[in-house]
């Protein structure tokens, strides 16, 4: 059969957005453990400014984008879960998915229920997993249980809202951290149980008016370098600080000894293909995640549309933190 070509956005230097080209590329059939997948929508995250920028570093030239949704055209040799004329969504290794078709591993993709619509399918799938090993698999020492105060930066975010509405569902109280009003509202409007804006407000000084002093058991960061010291304030003692990403830059590094001082405390430093390193994992998780939105307790808010001609001002309002909720680049 002959190759199929599809436009594919790809960076032949690292940079700013001006970056971002729209290539065409060939595109074959499936060898064996992949899939090729017609995209109708594709998710936007910070992790591909961090590519495009070169924070994490890759061969050049890359094509970006780390989620979508679609229709399966073939599948390859040994793939069993899914076959050509599936709907089906994905957040996955390698880099690609900024493009109309691809041909890519079949590990990460899952058949997407029917009951959730592709923009959705796209929107969710690396911040809803995401959500779901913050809150489920990432968990201090002592537990987390009904009524534990949490502390999750960026809270109007597209991860920010998926996690404040799952935090509710599981009885946690999450205080939600953002960079405006508007975007603090909006976290409480999603099941956050307080919001502070970090522009006019200490955030670690309402933290420990919130919780009469004791801290909160866990905080989630994927701010980095302008949230993290403060943050570790914000612990009990034998809490646990998750970072997960660096929107304001990478976090510095410090001595080890500042856990002990600050009540033997614990860091991590999660990334979610960790946790997707297998077929039954993925899956797992990611019925977990479509339970959630099928019943109503999580609402994918999708506040931003692009075309795939117009990622370069995708990225610049995603870097602008002109964003809330989630973003789609559509074919």
């Amino acid at each position: 059969m002959s190759k199929q070509t599809s436009r594919a956005v790809r960076i032949h230097a690292v940079g700013g957005p001006e970056q971002l080209v729209i290539d065409t590329v060939s595109v074959g059939e499936p060898g064996p453990g992949q899939v090729r997948i017609r995209h109708h929508a594709v998710g936007l995250n910070f992790i591909d400014v961090y590519q495009r920028t070169g924070l994490y570093p890759f061969p050049l030239p890359l094509a970006l984008g780390m989620e979508g949704a679609g229709v399966i055209e073939a599948v390859g040799e040994g793939v069993t879960h899914l076959k050509a004329g599936d709907r089906a969504a994905y957040a996955a290794n390698p880099p690609g998915s900024y493009c109309d078709v691809r041909v890519m591993p079949a590990m990460n993709v899952c058949r997407l229920p029917d009951a959730i619509d592709f923009e959705t399918g796209a929107a969710m799938m690396l911040k809803g997993l995401t959500a779901q090993y913050l809150l489920k698999r990432s968990r201090p020492v002592e537990g987390l249980e009904a009524g534990d105060f949490v502390l999750f930066h960026a809270a109007a975010g597209g991860v920010g809202l998926i996690a404040c509405q799952w935090a509710r569902s599981l009885g946690l109280q999450l205080i939600g951290t953002a960079g405006s009003d508007e975007k603090c509202a909006l976290a409480l409007e999603h099941g956050a149980a307080h919001a502070i804006n970090y522009r006019t407000e200490d955030f670690a000084a309402r933290v420990k008016d919130i919780t009469n002093g004791q801290g909160v058991k866990v905080v989630y960061d994927s701010v980095g370098k302008d949230t993290f010291d403060k943050s570790l304030d914000c612990l009990r003692p034998f809490g646990l600080m998750v970072s997960f990403g660096n929107a304001s830059g990478p976090v510095p590094p410090f001595a080890p000894g500042i856990l002990a001082s600050k009540g033997s405390i614990y860091v991590t430093r999660q990334t979610l293909f960790s946790h997707i390193n297998s077929r039954e994992r993925t899956q797992a998780m990611a019925d977990d995640l479509f339970a959630v939105v099928e019943g109503g307790k999580v609402k994918v808010r999708i506040d931003q549309r692009f075309a795939l001609i117009d990622v370069q001002a995708a990225h610049k309002s995603l870097e602008a933190r002109a964003t809330t909720g989630c973003t789609v680049l559509l074919p």
